[in-house]
């Protein structure tokens, strides 16, 4: 069997590239076109609109997850739910990795005006629910949680984590926030990791003496000391969350997820 990419898999590639380099907003089936080595036509004869595009990209970028989701099922729970953890985490290098995830955002805004967009955006959000429900589930059978209500929890957990990265990406000055780098003045990062935060959110990110985290990072540790370590039956250990990073990154830089 060949190794080789498929025409699909070359396309959403180029489309993954595209929406790096130019946002959800000014990408046009050119870029896209350009990005993966392939005739506009070719892309039209697949693809009617750039929208019936950018959902198969969304659909491609969700089947991604379950795999890297489900190549982890038979891990311990306690690595899973660190896993799960770190993988929302941005650290201050991922520039091409935050620009993607601000271009998936622009496209999660049209959820409200677009069915299929927001069939898609259900999809993940059902997934990123059910799998933390599957995690908490397994680790109370085996022990090593409490026995808590899994929903709940599980809703807690994916709001929790998804809003740090939304606010990170939102609210800094692209990748490079928390990098000592000021603000011009004109009030775009005041709320940036690295400033005095205007939520309440005081206290996360009291890391010492070394460098001001991401928020991401932050929110991650603080998830860890107020939401995961007291689920923890007596005797059980958590993974540490560079553990947790390290587990559910992409073997590749341009991996989607």
């Amino acid at each position: 069997m060949s190794d080789e990419p498929s025409a699909a898999d070359e396309i959403m590639d180029g489309v993954y590239r595209a929406l790096r380099a130019h946002g959800y907003a000014d990408v046009t089936m050119q870029d896209i076109a350009d990005e993966c080595s392939k005739s506009k036509s070719l892309l039209h004869y697949h693809y009617d609109t750039k929208e019936d595009l950018l959902v198969a990209f969304l659909d491609h970028v969700i089947s991604d997850s379950e795999r890297r989701i489900a190549a982890h099922a038979d891990d311990p729970p306690a690595e899973r739910l660190a896993g799960f953890i770190g993988w929302f985490v941005f650290e201050p290098g991922a520039v091409d990795r935050e620009a993607f995830h601000i271009a998936l955002l622009e496209l999660r805004t049209q959820g409200p005006f677009n069915e299929p967009i927001r069939e898609q955006l259900a999809r993940s959000d059902r997934l990123l629910r059910s799998t933390v429900v599957d995690i908490l589930d397994s680790g109370i059978e085996e022990g090593v949680f409490r026995d808590v209500d899994v929903e709940e929890t599980a809703a807690l957990l994916v709001a929790t984590l998804d809003g740090a990265r939304t606010r990170q990406i939102t609210l800094s000055r692209g990748a490079n926030a928390g990098d000592g780098d000021e603000s011009d003045g004109d009030g775009s990062d005041a709320d940036a990791p690295g400033r005095e935060p205007s939520d309440d959110t005081s206290g996360i990110g009291d890391t010492g003496d070394r460098p001001e985290p991401t928020y991401t990072r932050a929110v991650a540790e603080a998830t860890f000391r107020r939401i995961v370590e007291p689920l923890l039956a007596e005797g059980a250990e958590l993974p540490s969350l560079e553990a947790g990073i390290a587990a559910m990154t992409p073997v590749d830089e341009d991996g989607t997820e």
